[in-house]
């Protein structure tokens, strides 16, 4: 699934996200999965992705019996941190009290359409940034495109 747009959204006092209807009405469950998968990521972003679309991304990473020390550690580190959450009736998810925290996200956010993901920001920052972050993609489109030029 494909995942666009930003939407302004709360997080109830019981650490609940309704996720919005635009993603829940596209939803699919032989491919999406049957609910999400919410990892921490540095500088207070909650990234979510559907149980499907995490495992066709981790599918790729390698696998070994006797992984280096390296990717024993990130898998320690990311995986370990990964949880799954199943939506209720009502389409919200309960995010983890202890990702929320790690992140230091406020009870307003914006939930931010990241091609393959969405993204969980406080509202604030996200909104304070808006103009210099708009200003930068022509940079970021460059970045990209001259390391994936590099190989």
């Amino acid at each position: 699934m494909l995942f666009l747009g930003t939407t302004e959204l709360i997080i109830d006092t019981k650490g609940r996200l309704a996720i919005p209807a635009k993603y829940r009405n596209r939803w699919d469950p032989a491919t999406d999965g049957a609910g999400w998968v919410i990892v921490p990521w540095p500088g207070g972003v909650l990234r979510l992705y559907t149980e499907g679309q995490f495992e066709r991304l981790t599918a790729r990473l390698d696998e070994s019996l006797m992984p280096s020390e390296q990717q024993a550690e990130l898998d320690a580190q990311f995986f370990g941190q990964a949880e799954t959450l199943s939506p209720d009736s009502a389409g919200r998810i309960t995010l983890p009290k202890s990702h929320v925290k790690r992140c230091e996200l406020p009870n307003e956010v914006v939930l931010v359409g990241a091609r393959n993901r969405l993204e969980i920001r406080a509202r604030e920052g996200w909104q304070s940034n808006s103009d210099e972050r708009f200003e930068r993609l022509p940079e970021l489109v460059e970045r990209i495109e001259a390391r994936k030029a590099d190989g």
